[in-house]
């Protein structure tokens, strides 16, 4: 009997998780226990990284079978089969389903349009000029991860990540790298998209002071004016036209984007401008976080190819909100100092914080200076340019 007993104790040992842990699987999961921290102690991006955190931890621990890399992991011009990823997936299996569709992205945009107000882009136009400025991380660094050895997929990947927009980054990695044997995976580019975007108030405003005078960070700008709900209405039906005929594989993003836009301005639909920006945003928000955070396995977080996409990830933020602060500098030459050039580093895709971060440092020079609604035009731009953006790179880059 004892000896019953103490076989049935070592198959038990040998068939458990901790007899199949190996050091990879370990710091993996000590990297998930970090994130977890800085989402719950340090509030960076706690809606996204936490569930992040928390697929990392899943897909990390042995024998838990609720993903599968080899089921997604397919030969260049090979389809999907779905049919086996339902016969013989997890359930984080199931929920990547909608990573791969491109679904959650798409219907985060709708809830991001329903949350957000275009009243400062519609009242200040040239706000445009700012959010396409500071695409320009996205353009050159897909020309230096091209020149550091990536392909075209997982060099448009990585340079989506200059756009500060996660969803965005989800959609055009997922849609690149959709066949097995990059160095780089869809949970990767979202790993770094979103950790930048949380440290937009350390990352930006020493860029801010180096390229911007006392004189220029202290310009008070004209109160915006008032912006008439027909105007609100009309933006989000002409922004889609416009976009969806010049490029449209950024249609998707943009669309849903504007629909949740019109829900909002158009108060006759109150009860889906509410669910899609809340029940709606929350329960996607889980289900991405949670299917993302799973795909970063070990093999491709502890290697080489990850540092250069830490490192070409934050290039591309910080030559984008560069870019921003500098073309908004060349509008405070045209217009005469009307323009303060702080605003321009807004143009990056982070909104709202990207515009606080603006405001802030204005009022370190000026407590009585208010740039928040002039930085919120470019920031809401900067939504837009980053979904067009990825819209060309889908154009221009085979998949």
């Amino acid at each position: 009997m004892i000896q019953i007993f103490l076989d049935t104790l070592a198959d038990l040992a040998r068939s458990s998780g901790l007899a199949a842990l190996q050091w990879q699987n370990a710091v993996m999961i000590l990297i998930s226990f970090v994130f977890m921290y800085l989402a719950i102690k340090k509030g960076f991006e706690p809606l996204l990284l936490l569930p992040i955190a928390f697929g990392m931890l899943l897909t990390n621990l042995p024998l838990t079978e609720m993903y599968h890399p080899e089921l997604w992991n397919i030969d260049e011009g090979a389809e999907l089969d779905f049919g086996r990823i339902l016969h013989e997936g997890g359930l984080i299996d199931y929920l990547y389903i909608g990573v791969k569709l491109q679904i959650y992205p798409a219907l985060i945009f709708l809830g991001i349009g329903c949350m957000t107000d275009f009243a400062p882009l519609i009242a200040n136009p040239k706000s445009f000029l700012l959010g396409a400025a500071a695409q320009a991380g996205i353009f050159l660094t897909f020309i230096g991860a091209a020149a550091l050895g990536f392909n075209a997929n997982e060099a448009g990947s990585i340079a989506i990540i200059g756009g500060a927009d996660g969803p965005t980054s989800i959609y055009v990695s997922s849609k690149l790298l959709n066949a097995g044997g990059y160095e780089v995976e869809v949970g990767t580019i979202a790993l770094a998209a979103y950790t930048y975007m949380a440290l937009v108030p350390l990352i930006q405003p020493p860029i801010m002071r180096a390229l911007t005078t006392k004189k220029e960070r202290l310009v008070r700008m004209e109160q915006l004016r008032t912006v008439s709900k027909t105007e609100k209405i009309i933006f989000p039906i002409a922004v889609t036209v416009i976009i969806a005929l010049l490029v449209p594989s950024a249609a998707p993003l943009v669309g849903m984007l504007m629909l949740g836009n019109l829900f909002k301005e158009s108060g006759c639909v109150d009860r889906l401008s509410k669910t899609a920006q809340n029940e709606l945003m929350n329960i996607i928000t889980i289900f991405l976080g949670i299917s993302v955070g799973a795909t970063t396995v070990a093999s491709k977080i502890i290697s080489v190819a990850f540092l250069k996409v830490i490192l070409l990830g934050v290039v591309a933020f910080a030559v984008g909100s560069a870019s921003g602060v500098l073309f908004a500098k060349l509008m405070y030459l045209v217009t005469g100092g009307k323009v303060n050039p702080l605003i321009g580093s807004a143009g990056v895709s982070a909104v709202p914080m990207a515009a606080r971060v603006s405001q802030k440092v204005g009022a370190e020079e000026d407590p009585t200076n208010f740039l928040l609604m002039h930085a919120m035009g470019p920031n809401v731009a900067g939504v837009i340019g980053s979904a067009v953006a990825a819209g060309v790179l889908l154009s221009i880059i085979p998949h």
